[in-house]
């Protein structure tokens, strides 16, 4: 692999550290940053906009076929908006993290959108991309693909206390989330067969980086 280029791939399931771990790594390469599921919430966002419902997969395929999304990759400060509009913060409400599985498991929709991933990714020398497909479809040859995950508990706590949400609450739908991207006719979501697999549960943030560093000190030396 190149020292000039270097693609992460970066899965696994809700709640397991994919953002936080992979903006980290991609400040300690000083590369850039993409989050795929970003992209799929702020289309779903522009659906509810639009007074579109989530499972009228022709409508929904027509939003995402119209609307401009801008994404910032800075680690630092990564942003993206529709049309113009910023959507950081709304894209990260309920009403939206209630509709995107949904809006994501449109075939249509993760065609457009794997398309302006690989554009971006394309034109990056070092970037780390986190999502739930990266490994196995928008960026099958990674220079090192990473499949994070941690116990479903685990998983519940962390995201119950980032959104102030009930604990038994959000562990059902994290559940009802990972089954539906997970049984999805197009690129469900699953570990690559050539990823390295991270348990999160018992690490904590920094250990999870310096462990991810290490596998991509040791990818670029082969």
């Amino acid at each position: 692999m190149s020292e000039q280029r270097c693609v992460v791939a970066v899965d696994g399931p809700s709640g397991s550290g994919k953002s936080t771990v992979s903006r980290r790594l991609a400040v300690a390469l000083d590369g850039r940053y993409l989050d795929t599921g970003a992209m799929y919430r702020a289309v779903t966002w522009a659906v509810l906009r639009d007074g579109i419902d989530p499972a009228d997969a022709e409508s929904v395929a027509k939003i995402a076929d119209n609307v401009v999304l801008t994404v910032g990759t800075d680690p630092r400060d990564p942003h993206i908006s529709v049309d113009d509009t910023p959507v950081d913060g709304p894209i990260r409400g309920p009403e939206v993290t209630a509709a995107v599985s949904p809006v994501a498991a449109v075939p249509a929709v993760r065609a457009r959108l794997v398309a302006q991933q690989r554009q971006i990714i394309a034109a990056e020398p070092r970037i780390v991309v986190e999502g739930r497909d990266i490994g196995t479809v928008v960026a099958p040859d990674a220079d090192l693909k990473v499949y994070l995950t941690a116990s479903e508990a685990e998983r519940g706590r962390r995201r119950s206390l980032e959104n102030a949400a009930d604990l038994a609450a959000t562990v059902a739908d994290l559940a009802r989330r990972d089954k539906i991207d997970s049984t999805r006719a197009a690129d469900p979501l699953r570990r690559a067969d050539d990823a390295v697999v991270l348990d999160s549960t018992e690490l904590g943030i920094d250990e999870v980086v310096a462990r991810l560093k290490t596998l991509v000190d040791e990818a670029t030396r082969r």
